[in-house]
């Protein structure tokens, strides 16, 4: 009786994870992309766990009272698909929508493919560095699948987006920064004109400052990396308190590329006077 348990409980845990193929993950991020342009969260509710967790900005909701129950027109859309944590994150701007959003969304499923945790990230005007018409620089970047034989490990990948946050308490940690590297904040360019240069190297920033809270999306297949996390000090009228933010790293052979950030603020303008507008960006250089 025991060894036929033994082999039950093995055919089904083979057949779990087996069922948390790439192919799967991307059906789910196309079905969610579809539900946010449509306004109808049924899909991903029938997608859900019955004990599903769903935030927006760390704030706890039900899914069809979140931004989902809104239509969007999305101009872009990209997701990346993780099937070692069964995990996915898309990034959607909306630039033409009449209400203008950039949104990052990570979420988790469980061994029967449902839904256990989804949180948003929802941006709009007043954000940081908000600017969802900048598509422009998006256009020119390459997120395309990299080669097989040219791709980094899990831990490569993992280990340069990670060195980025390490460097903000340690000064002494050694960033991987490709060139030409480009960043992304919340939707405006930190890029040299010619997109040529480096504009991600971490000059001038401090280094006692702990990223709290990290949870990550690997992309083998895209050599990309999400981080979600906690960013103390992003909203200045909050002091101290970590504020809900994702960084996207694309890696190639080991080095950053590309990085695009989605950070929200408690009030408009991060606390700084008024609205960041994206020509400041290059002064502050957020990190």
């Amino acid at each position: 009786m025991t060894i036929f348990l033994l082999l039950g409980w093995l055919l089904f845990s083979t057949s779990a994870s087996a069922e948390c193929t790439r192919e799967f993950l991307i059906g789910a991020t196309d079905k969610y992309v579809t539900a946010q342009a449509a306004g109808t969260a049924n899909d991903v509710v029938a997608l859900a766990a019955p004990n599903v967790t769903y935030t927006e900005n760390e704030v706890p909701k039900a899914i069809p009272e979140g931004v989902l129950a809104e239509s969007i027109k999305i101009d872009h859309n990209r997701s990346i698909h993780d099937t070692v944590n069964c995990a996915t994150f898309t990034e959607i701007i909306a630039a033409t929508n009449p209400h203008q959003y950039v949104i990052g969304t990570r979420i988790l499923f469980n061994s029967d493919n449902e839904i256990s945790l989804m949180e948003s990230i929802v941006t709009d005007a007043g954000d940081w560095a908000f600017n969802a018409t900048d598509l422009y620089w998006d256009s020119l970047e390459n997120w395309d699948p990299i080669p097989e034989e040219k791709r980094d490990s899990r831990e490569v990948i993992k280990s340069a987006g990670n060195s980025y946050f390490e460097r903000f308490k340690n000064e002494s940690v050694v960033v991987p920064f490709g060139v030409p590297c480009s960043r992304l904040e919340g939707g405006a360019s930190t890029a040299p004109l010619n997109m040529t240069g480096d504009s991600c190297t971490l000059a001038g920033l401090p280094s006692t400052l702990v990223v709290t809270d990290r949870r990550f999306v690997v992309d083998e297949t895209l050599g990309v990396v999400d981080i979600f996390l906690g960013f103390p000090g992003l909203d200045r009228s909050q002091g101290q308190k970590p504020m809900p933010d994702s960084h996207l790293f694309r890696i190639e052979s080991g080095k950053i590329r590309y990085i695009h950030t989605v950070s929200s603020c408690v009030e408009a303008g991060c606390g700084m006077n008024g609205t960041i507008p994206p020509s400041t960006i290059r002064r502050l250089r957020h990190f």
